[in-house]
């Protein structure tokens, strides 16, 4: 034996080893090298939400849904604030990873799921920081629905992965698309439930709006943060289903097209 590793051992595990390096690599580019990048991960939606509940406590004696106006919101924004970024920065993944993906150990995949682990970890960190902090700063005892809450995130973090997976590669193939997706996703910070519920609507525009998967991931988090309500309308089956069929979709187009996306200049 001259101690020196077999070319078994050494490739042993190489995606994992291949993820963990994009990972740190996104952490220091990400949020840099000291500890403002993350304060600001959790100041944004702090600020937003502020923001919403006192434009709204001024129009209204109380929000839709209990009577805390931050913890409403909070209930709609961070699961849209955790969807959004999130299939964004998935979205960009092969753009930014691109001088590394011509080095045989890491591939489209390991960009993506770098990303995604990271994005989750930020965004669960939040969840927890931010709520934690409404329910002490005023005072409240919800009693949470642990399995409707990790069920909401679990949605909203699936979702971003398919949505980003398959923009990436359209966005990739054809670099106008970013600029449509902009557009055809803005409207969605309305129509998604975060200022309203599901069944406070008049009944033409909740049928529409039910096709929207985030209505579902939005209606989910508030079920599992209100006891007092039913939700009755959410279907994780279809949320899981269209996250599922664009992440397919995209890993696909992207096993098929990506040696054509990394030789683009």
């Amino acid at each position: 034996m001259d101690g020196t590793l077999s070319p078994v051992k050494a490739r042993r595990f190489p995606t994992l080893r291949a993820i963990t390096a994009l990972l740190l690599r996104e952490m220091a580019t990400t949020y840099g090298r000291s500890p403002g990048g993350y304060a600001w991960a959790v100041l944004e939606p702090v600020a937003a939400l502020a923001v919403l509940s006192v434009a709204f406590s001024i129009a209204f004696a109380s929000p839709a849904l209990g009577s805390n106006f931050p913890l409403f919101y909070a209930t709609g924004y961070l699961p849209f604030m955790m969807y959004s970024q999130l299939s964004a920065k998935i979205g960009q993944a092969i753009r930014f990873s691109k001088p590394l993906l011509f080095y045989p150990a890491a591939t489209y995949s390991d960009a993506l799921f770098a990303r995604w682990i990271l994005g989750v970890l930020t965004h669960l960190s939040i969840f927890v920081i931010v709520l934690t902090g409404i329910v002490q700063i005023f005072g409240l005892t919800p009693i949470l629905n642990i399995p409707a809450l990790v069920n909401a995130v679990a949605m909203a973090a699936l979702l971003a992965l398919g949505v980003g997976t398959l923009n990436c590669f359209l966005s990739s193939m054809f670099p106008v698309w970013e600029q449509v997706w902009v557009i055809v996703n803005r409207p969605f910070f309305i129509i998604s439930g975060v200022f309203f519920l599901f069944e406070n609507m008049p009944e033409p525009v909740r049928a529409l709006l039910w096709f929207n998967p985030l209505a579902h991931v939005i209606g989910e988090m508030r079920r599992a943060v209100y006891a007092s309500y039913d939700g009755a309308f959410v279907s994780p089956v279809y949320v899981y289903s269209v996250a599922l069929g664009s992440l397919i979709l995209g890993l696909v187009f992207l096993n098929r097209y990506h040696r054509v996306i990394l030789n683009e200049r």
